[in-house]
C-alpha cells in the first residue's frame, strides 16, 4: 500500500489511470484493483470514468488521492504511527 500512496502522492492531483499505476509501482491488477477500490470504499481515493483522448479508445477508469487521501498518505509515509481511516476527520 505504501508504494501506491507514494506513487498517489506523486502525482498530486492528477489523474492516474490504473495500467499507469501498475507500470509505476510493479503491483499486479489483483494487488493493485482490490487496493484502489478499497481506499475508495474508505474516502482516501477518488475514482472517475475519464474520456479518451483518442477516438475510438474506451474510457478509462482513473484514480487520485482526496484531502483525506492526502493527509493519511503524508502520515504513512512519514513513518507516523498508524492512523485508521475511521479516525480520520470528515
Amino acid at each position: 500500500m505504501l508504494l501506491l500512496l507514494d506513487e498517489l502522492t506523486d502525482g498530486g492531483q492528477q489523474w492516474r489511470h490504473g495500467y499507469d499505476l501498475m507500470k509505476a509501482t510493479g503491483l499486479f491488477s489483483g494487488t493493485l484493483y482490490p487496493l484502489l477500490m478499497r481506499m475508495t470504499e474508505q474516502g482516501l481515493v477518488e475514482a472517475e470514468w475519464l474520456e479518451p483522448a483518442q477516438t475510438g479508445r474506451p474510457a478509462r477508469h482513473a484514480y487520485r488521492l482526496t484531502g483525506r487521501g492526502v493527509a493519511f498518505a503524508r502520515d504513512a509515509l512519514s513513518g507516523q504511527p498508524a492512523v485508521r481511516c475511521s479516525e480520520l476527520p470528515t
